[in-house]
């Protein structure tokens, strides 16, 4: 995935990265974290009655130089154009949310970078429980500690992959996948109804997450948890609170 505008050392001020990157396993790990900690998932383009862009530009635009963040698709999107700069072979994958109450479709998009014989389960923006540096292929059962949470990657009987993470003792469904590689413009009509459907969660009310190396912090509706280890703190935001709780919290203005 390209764009014109792509620029890897602006891309990469914009991470934190202060590092010359590398295109090895270890590098990708980097490279992610350093995302993940910096690039908020958010979704207030939705909250204004936007339909998010899916132009390449755009997403560039948006995140590296007016510094915002974005959902599943700008923010996974601007880590395979890292990804696509820096020479590294990856899979754009549709993945199933799992922990909706019903079956949903494959709405969820993430990256299975190739390092030589491997395949790595990268993912920069899941508004859940979500990885906090890639998972190989080949760790497949394998219970797998990422700072303070764990997560396991195992086989369901439909063959496909399933992420797991540990809350609270039990170990939680996040999303499957399989390993067929999808175009970008597949994510067309996802992107279209979590955008503008009344039924997806991020029409109904404010998303918004940044991670941190000890927890996270997240906006769900008018709530604001701040999750630290096995603390949560709980606190409402009224809407004139808002913008406020916006900046200070994730760096991000309406």
């Amino acid at each position: 995935m390209q764009a014109n505008n792509f620029i890897l050392g602006d891309y990469l001020q914009r991470i934190g990265f202060s590092r010359d990157p590398t295109s090895d396993a270890e590098g990708v790990r980097q490279l992610m974290r350093a995302q993940l900690l910096s690039v908020p998932f958010e979704n207030l383009d939705v909250q204004a009655g936007k339909i998010v862009s899916l132009a390449p530009e755009d997403i560039v635009e948006k995140i590296i130089y007016r510094r915002r963040g974005g959902y599943c698709y700008e923010v996974n999107g601007l880590f395979a154009m890292a990804l696509t700069a820096l020479g590294i072979n990856y899979d754009i994958i549709g993945a199933r949310p799992m922990f909706y109450p019903q079956r949903r479709p494959k709405s969820h998009m993430v990256l299975l970078v190739k390092i030589g014989a491997e395949r790595w389960l990268c993912d920069t923006g899941f508004g859940s429980f979500g990885l906090r540096a890639p998972i190989g292929l080949h760790q497949r059962g394998e219970i797998i500690a990422q700072d303070d949470e764990s997560f396991l990657l195992e086989h369901n009987e439909h063959g496909e992959y399933v992420v797991k993470a540990r809350v609270k003792g039990k170990w939680l469904n996040q999303f499957c996948f399989d390993i067929h590689p999808m175009e970008w413009i597949d994510f067309s009509l996802p992107n279209y109804y979590n955008s503008t459907h009344p039924d997806a969660v991020f029409v109904k009310q404010y998303l918004v997450m940044q991670q941190h190396p000890n927890g996270r912090t997240l906006l769900s509706g008018n709530l604001l948890k701040k999750m630290m280890g096995d603390q949560e703190v709980i606190s409402e935001v009224s809407p004139a609170e808002l913008n406020d709780v916006l900046q200070r919290e994730f760096a991000l203005k309406l």
